[in-house]
């Protein structure tokens, strides 16, 4: 068999994966979990009320708003790509401690949340939260937050609004650039439809940034915050945990204290355990 054999097979090869990846993406960027509509939320020591957002397209938004005792502010978080925010709402006790309150979003097919799932979706969802947010807070008041997935969102939010603080935790430079290190010959420029340019956004943010990464990441590598926090360095502050993973930051009082230090908090503290997310565990999916 001759090379021009080999370069069809290959040509071949690249565009059944481009064009299964094409119509396919969403199963392997995104892995919901699904909610019954009766699903009660609870969480120990924490004050929170359930609420739904009806769109114009006739989806539903649904989402928590944990209540802290004197709210100094409100902590707008978008969390990753996995499960749904009955997970990812104990996360909400860290800023809470801080007196944030924080309001935390299923996407589309996650959780309670209805609708289509696509980038333009989400970009539209989470501005629309936020502008309803800012309707009974003041923007000086408000912080953006993202984690993996989230921070492109948080990114593209705080660059058409004017936030207190962005964070971003585990940041990729850009969906399709991070993508590209598993499938580098797929044309992933025109396959991706969640091209999710978090770069492209940061040039547009007017607040500060802080960005949150663990050096042992695997998924998002650490050298993504490395190059977003060159864009506009005079905003940004890179805290680097070291030998923190993309799942496991909260388990570092690294992170803790990066935490306490954007949140305002400028005297030293002694992390406690029995208050933060410091000691929480993820939980596996079982085997079925």
């Amino acid at each position: 068999m001759g090379w021009i054999s080999y370069l069809i097979i290959l040509l071949i090869v690249v565009a059944t994966v481009s064009l299964f990846l094409y119509f396919f993406q969403e199963r392997f960027l995104f892995h919901p979990e699904k909610l019954p509509k009766d699903f009660v939320f609870q969480y120990e020591n924490q004050q929170v009320e359930e609420y739904n957002l009806e769109l114009e397209d006739g989806a539903i938004i649904n989402g928590l708003h944990f209540k802290s005792e004197s709210p100094k502010g409100v902590v707008y978080y978008l969390k990753g790509n996995s499960k749904s925010i009955k997970g990812w709402g104990k996360f909400a006790v860290d800023f809470t401690l801080h007196n944030y309150d924080v309001i935390m979003i299923d996407y589309r097919g996650f959780g309670k949340s209805t609708g289509r799932l696509s980038q333009e979706s989400m970009k539209r969802d989470a501005l629309y939260v936020y502008d309803r947010i800012k309707e009974k807070v003041k923007e000086n008041r408000i912080i953006v937050y993202g984690r993996s997935l989230g921070t492109g969102l948080a990114t593209k939010v705080a660059s058409m609004n004017d936030p207190k603080a962005l964070i971003l935790a585990c940041p990729y430079f850009s969906m399709s650039k991070n993508v590209k290190r598993y499938l580098p010959l797929i044309p992933l420029g025109l396959v991706m439809r969640y091209q999710m340019p978090t770069y492209k956004w940061m040039k547009y943010v007017k607040c500060p940034i802080n960005i949150i990464h663990g050096t042992n990441d695997r998924v998002i590598r650490f050298n993504s915050s490395l190059r977003l926090s060159k864009l506009k360095p005079e905003l940004t502050k890179l805290y680097p945990i070291i030998g923190g993973g993309h799942k496991d930051l909260h388990n570092f009082e690294s992170y803790h204290k990066a935490l306490h230090e954007i949140l305002g908090r400028k005297r030293e503290i002694t992390i406690d355990r029995e208050k933060t997310s410091i000691d929480f565990i993820r939980t596996k999916k079982k085997k079925k």
